[in-house]
């Protein structure tokens, strides 16, 4: 018994004497100066990281913008689906999240369809194989739309109506919001990136000096939803967003590749794009109404001046960007504020979700693209334009008697040889 307690008793025994292990110690926590630091290095890196990003694509082409617009949409519609989303509800009806990306890829399908017949139709329309999804696209996009809400309507469940109900609304609100003004913001790709690089470039510029002039002069709150918001940073930004628009302007539209509307998807920085520039990028002469009177006569005031009526329409856009894009921003606070979460997601490491940062670039794309279309675009008959209401509205028999006008009018010119409109004259006597 002696022998028993003494060993159990000895000093690296582990049943009288257990090993006790020392804490671990804990990282001393971080000061706040030391967390702003860390955000402030993330936020910097991933800033340039998107900023290369984005030179990059737009130096390799139109594509590879509108690949990223579409990942930026996908992305967005992911977050504002998600902040409205129940978890413990969407597990018990398994189909909610599928008809949510369902009816995604169904609005997509609509619009970018859209898209490329519009621009594309000289393509399109003399294929085979795309021809009839091209003359049949609204239809067909219509009835695809028709199976997802017949099947979302199979798919209620009793007990879940409202929850469910909730979900059908709150997703063609994030599609109109998001898919749709995206839809816009390609459309601006089409007519030339030029339509693209000013309202995005504009927008974040206004960003920056409405921090910076609020940081300096803000005095006054502009709107209490966003409460740092202030008049002086709101004003101060609209006056350098025109000094930018209209520098920008002058820079972009020295070249094609900037100002031509997409003929050739493959077409990057290198190649170039070729086209007949719209009137607005050509300079004109300006003379100035009214010189106030009592101005020293050695001040050199010019009586006239040039410059391109595009740069007067890119003030107009830039007070667009600088009063209208803001309450893209605002409404996305408001919808935080509502569901009491400070980002949309953590989509991008430093700045939060997607959403958060194209809240106003959504909007201004829009603006751009209806202002576009109403005040500069040319409406001239395009070759697509042509083809389009040949192969529509007319008979075959009628298509190959334009082909042999056109080839007789072509032979005049001496721009094909007699040859092709005698081959066409011997098909003509063969029907």
């Amino acid at each position: 018994m002696s022998e028993i307690s003494e060993t159990g008793s000895q000093p690296g025994s582990p049943t009288r004497n257990r090993a006790v292990e020392p804490p671990t110690p804990q990282a001393p926590e971080q000061s706040e100066y030391e967390k702003k630091k860390a955000n402030f290095i993330v936020r910097t890196t991933w800033t340039l990281v998107m900023i290369g990003g984005f030179f990059f694509a737009l130096g390799a082409g139109h594509l590879y913008i509108i690949v990223i617009i579409t990942a930026v949409q996908v992305i967005c519609f992911k977050e504002v689906i998600a902040i409205a989303n129940v978890p413990s509800k969407a597990r018990s009806l398994r189909f909610t999240k599928s008809l949510n990306w369902y009816f995604l890829g169904t609005a997509m399908y609509f619009l970018y369809g859209e898209s490329v017949i519009y621009y594309f139709k000289h393509i399109l329309l003399v294929d085979r194989i795309l021809l009839p999804l091209a003359t049949h696209h609204r239809f067909i996009s219509f009835m695809l739309y028709i199976i997802g809400f017949v099947f979302f309507v199979f798919s209620l469940q009793k007990g879940h109506y409202k929850f469910q109900f909730t979900q059908f609304a709150w997703t063609h609100m994030a599609l109109f919001l998001i898919v749709g003004q995206a839809h816009f913001v390609i459309n601006n790709i089409f007519e030339g990136f030029i339509w693209f690089i000013l309202p995005i470039s504009m927008v974040i510029t206004n960003d920056i000096f409405a921090y910076l002039c609020g940081i300096t002069f803000g005095r006054h709150q502009l709107i209490q939803i966003s409460p740092k918001k202030t008049w002086e940073g709101f004003l101060g930004a609209w006056f350098f967003t025109i000094i930018w628009g209209i520098l920008a302007t002058h820079f972009l539209a020295q070249y094609k590749f900037f100002i031509c509307p997409v003929n050739d998807l493959g077409a990057n920085v290198l190649t170039g794009l070729e086209c007949k520039p719209n009137p607005v990028f050509i300079s004109k002469n300006y003379t100035v109404p009214f010189i106030p009177e009592g101005i020293p006569a050695y001040l050199p005031i010019p009586h006239t001046f040039e410059i391109m009526p595009v740069q007067f329409h890119m003030i107009i856009l830039a007070t667009f960007a600088s009063l209208i894009a803001p309450f893209g921003g605002f409404f996305a606070s408001g919808l935080k504020r509502t569901f009491k979460i400070k980002d949309f997601g953590d989509s991008i490491p430093g700045h939060g979700g997607m959403t958060d940062r194209f809240d106003c670039q959504f909007i201004m794309g829009s603006i751009s693209f209806f202002y576009y279309s109403s005040f500069i675009a040319t409406h001239q008959t395009t070759v697509g334009g042509v083809i389009e209401a040949a192969v529509t509205g007319l008979t075959h028999e009628e298509q190959f008697e334009v082909v042999k006008i056109l080839s007789k009018n072509l032979v005049n010119h001496g721009t094909i040889p007699p040859q092709i409109l005698e081959y066409l004259s011997a098909q003509v006597a063969k029907r």
